[in-house]
């Protein structure tokens, strides 16, 4: 694998929970699977005073921790690790931020290369930026410089256009990095790969063939210690609005002209701008609202949402959304696509579920096994086919058998984690799997009716914690002789179910 280039990596709210859980440890995988530059610097950034050597311990105190570690790689990768003490929202105090990264150019050979990583409250993705720019680190005329910025990009589609237009003024689009981690999965990146690259897929994948596609993104998890910025958020914003919406757009669009950023980017956008735009009549008939109330479950007890730490005692803010929505192309007219997540469901489990129409064959009729194609995202990694073959003894009765892949199962099983995979693509300039501008606009304006709608406190339901959401998610369904997929029931490994 080609290394990039020698840079630097700066991390702003280096202090912060995402920089010691995600970022260092996927820093630290990368440099022991020898695919960082040559030679780097990763410098925190925060209002915390610390020595170069202090953040160094405070870095490997997190790491050691969590993870098995190379004493000898550890100590070496600390080499590359630095801190600046900086009040982040004051430009007059980027002047030594920029000093410390001529130094790197001398030390390091980074030959002015750049990674600003927003690692910080969205207040401040606006902000940032333009200090940056105000001292000149957003000029390319000596070495790349890339901008990650975290989600949410914007809180609604107002916003999120303002945001925009405040970045754009200090650094260009082919700069800007919107993660999305979700993208970063090896699983999803394989959605591109099992579609087109196979001439048994393809073909099938329409409306000729496929009855409807379901999309859930489960949580066994609370809001934990996130009960302060969830209950400003909710599950449209934390989670439908990028991730679930930018998986399906992968699931449903056409083939790239070429595998490069632009072409399939472009296809991505495609999709997201044919989304059926949401009436009224949809938003009462096809969105499912919910929140998880108390429960016991074997016996253990768990809280209910508005009874977690930072929670308001009368939040209306929904854990669980169900929803059911189309595509209007060539491709895609008629099928829907149902797409749910949630928080406190039985099992922790991210999957795209293809369910191909039954055979038409009058031998079978009602009994005619379903075909279905499911791509497990997280956490099994996977790919699992069912069909139907015929029952041992006399007669030509069915049954629903299946087909297992594990990416585990492979014999090079080093997969990058999605930070990984997604720092390493920011560093050698690939933005293919990051989130472009009119793809952001595109899911925003089809999500703010949404946001509107929920205003509204009748329109959320009540779901005890542990079961599958709200009933009338289940309804979505039913009305059309169809039900979601319970992984728990079909998953071999029963350490899914946690709850």
């Amino acid at each position: 694998m080609v290394k990039p280039e020698n840079n630097s990596i700066v991390i702003f709210g280096a202090s912060g929970d995402l920089t010691h859980r995600k970022l260092i440890p996927a820093f630290y995988h990368l440099y022991a699977n020898g695919l960082l530059p040559e030679d780097f610097a990763i410098l925190g950034v925060s209002r915390t005073s610390y020595s170069d050597q202090e953040f160094r311990d405070k870095l490997k105190q997190s790491l050691t921790e969590n993870e098995k570690i190379d004493e000898a790689t550890l100590v070496k990768f600390c080499q590359h690790l630095y801190y600046q003490a900086l009040n982040t929202s004051d430009q007059n105090e980027y002047g030594v931020l920029k000093e410390r990264l001529d130094t790197f150019k001398e030390t390091h050979n980074t030959h002015g290369n750049a990674v600003f990583y927003l690692a910080t409250p969205p207040s401040l993705y606006g902000v940032i930026p333009e200090c940056l720019a105000a001292h000149g680190l957003n000029d390319e005329a000596e070495g790349w410089k890339n901008l990650i910025v975290e989600k949410p990009f914007g809180y609604d589609l107002e916003s999120a256009i303002s945001l925009d237009k405040q970045i754009h003024a200090c650094f260009k689009e082919h700069q800007i990095y919107r993660i999305d981690h979700y993208l970063g999965k090896e699983t999803v990146q394989n959605l591109l790969v099992f579609r087109f690259a196979n001439g048994m897929f393809e073909p099938l994948w329409n409306r000729n063939f496929i009855d409807y596609v379901e999309i859930t993104a489960a949580e066994s998890l609370g809001v934990e210690d996130r009960g302060g910025y969830y209950d400003g958020a909710g599950a449209v914003r934390d989670m439908f609005q990028n991730h679930l919406l930018q998986v399906l757009a992968m699931v449903g669009m056409e083939s790239p002209a070429a595998i490069n950023a632009d072409s399939i980017r472009d296809e991505v956008v495609k999709v997201m701008q044919s989304f059926k735009p949401l009436s009224d009549d949809d938003l009462k008939n096809n969105l499912v609202l919910g929140q998880y109330t108390e429960s016991e479950v074997r016996g253990k007890h768990y809280l209910g949402y508005r009874q977690e730490p930072g929670v308001a005692e009368d939040s209306r803010t929904e854990t669980y959304v169900g929803m059911k929505m189309f595509i209007e192309n060539w491709r895609w007219n008629g099928v829907p696509f149902y797409v749910r997540t949630g928080k406190r469901l039985p099992t922790r489990v991210t999957e795209v579920v293809i369910h191909f129409k039954k055979t038409p064959h009058p031998v079978f009729g009602a009994k005619a096994p379903e075909n279905k194609l499911i791509i497990r995202i997280q956490p099994d990694e996977g790919i699992l086919m069912s069909f139907g073959l015929k029952k041992p003894g006399a007669g030509f009765e069915s049954q629903e058998v299946s087909m297992d892949f594990h990416y585990d199962k492979l014999e090079e099983t080093n997969m990058l984690t999605a930070y990984e995979r997604l720092l390493l693509d920011c560093m050698k300039q690939d933005a293919t799997l990051f989130a472009r501008t009119d793809a952001v606009r595109a899911c925003w304006k089809f999500v703010q009716p949404i946001l509107e709608y929920k205003e509204n406190p009748e329109h959320l339901f009540g779901y005890a914690a542990g079961t599958w959401g709200p009933k009338e998610a289940d309804d979505l369904l039913a009305s059309s002789n169809r039900e979601w997929r319970f992984p728990c029931k079909n998953l071999a490994n029963t350490d899914y179910c946690e709850l």
